[in-house]
């Protein structure tokens, strides 16, 4: 039997390329999920499929970087359906830069905001769910370039570092609680938007959003228990 079948879980980032797939393996696997994101209507698919419409819920025009709204979300979940098993954040964003030394203020607190504020509020929001029942996992995405950046990604990297130091701290905190907290490490993710911006790559170096999916359904499965503070590399070919 599947680990995750009738877990709770919510997707952050849930209509993104790598979110919808996440979404997808966790829905397969019978699991209930609540899709969250900041648009609408790109979720249709999955709420107008009749093998799925009573296990998802798409929670949409949600701002996760804003910590009213995202405690909000949070106390209607528990209240109407109970505190989460498992939470994955895969909302992040980038962008590249003309140098370290012309970084402008609004552009580095847009990166902390996407990828570092996005994982603070939600955790905020959701852990303490988890902690009152004992278990949980929290997964999020960090980057490839969170250890080592290149040049021109100086926001980016930084921001994704700080993500994964924050993971690396929050499992040792949860550790306790039996709450095992991990970070995905992907390279270049093989999605339409990548390709369009660098079409002369070779793409079958790129890992493709499903495969990052299966990995992240493995670490929120009992069959990871033992794992907590993973920085997972997933570089694909």
């Amino acid at each position: 039997m599947n680990s995750v079948k009738g877990k709770l879980v919510v997707v952050t980032g849930a209509a993104g390329n790598l979110g919808k797939a996440v979404v997808k393996e966790f829905l397969q696997s019978g699991a209930i999920v609540f899709g969250v994101d900041h648009s609408t209507g790109r979720l249709d698919t999955f709420s107008e499929m009749p093998a799925y419409e009573d296990r998802f819920f798409a929670i949409e025009e949600v701002d996760v970087t804003d910590i009213a709204v995202i405690m909000s979300l949070a106390e209607e979940i528990k209240q109407n359906h109970g505190g989460i098993d498992i939470l994955v954040n895969t909302v992040g964003g980038f962008t590249t830069d003309a140098g370290v030394h012309e970084v402008d203020r609004k552009s580095f607190q847009r990166m902390m905001g996407l990828n570092v504020y996005s994982f603070l509020n939600v955790t905020k929001g959701f852990v303490p769910h988890m902690i009152k029942k004992k278990g949980g996992k929290v997964i999020c995405v960090g980057a490839k370039s969170g250890l080592q950046a290149s040049a021109n990604t100086g926001a980016y990297a930084a921001s994704k570092a700080a993500l994964m130091r924050l993971s690396e701290s929050l499992a040792a905190e949860l550790k306790p609680f039996n709450i095992q907290v991990n970070c995905v490490l992907p390279g270049t993710i093989d999605t339409p938007q990548n390709r369009k911006s660098m079409p002369k790559a070779d793409f079958s170096a790129w890992v493709p959003p499903k495969k990052i999916a299966k990995v992240i359904l493995f670490l929120a499965s009992s069959k990871s228990d033992a794992i907590t503070g993973g920085l997972i590399p997933v570089y694909g070919g």
